[in-house]
């Protein structure tokens, strides 16, 4: 699972890169609803987010994603 998981996170940083951040924050949310508490994907949602101008909302992902994982350096 955990493979699946890289795998995922490696499609929506691929998607985030070519600027297709509908799509990225589609399937960041449907990997959330299994893996509510992943933190890099919680960290990607905010990613994309923030591009698409949603501080707010992005800011509460990576607030979420650092209390599960204070040492997430990758945490925007």
């Amino acid at each position: 699972m955990k493979k699946d998981i890289e795998s995922l996170v490696l499609k929506i940083s691929q998607l985030i890169e070519n600027g297709d951040f509908d799509q990225a924050l589609v399937d960041t949310e449907k990997a959330l609803v299994e893996n509510k508490n992943n933190p890099d994907l919680l960290n990607k949602k905010g990613v994309v987010l923030r591009a698409l101008g949603r501080y707010d909302e992005a800011l509460e992902c990576f607030n979420k994603s650092l209390q599960i994982d204070p040492r997430d350096l990758d945490a925007s």
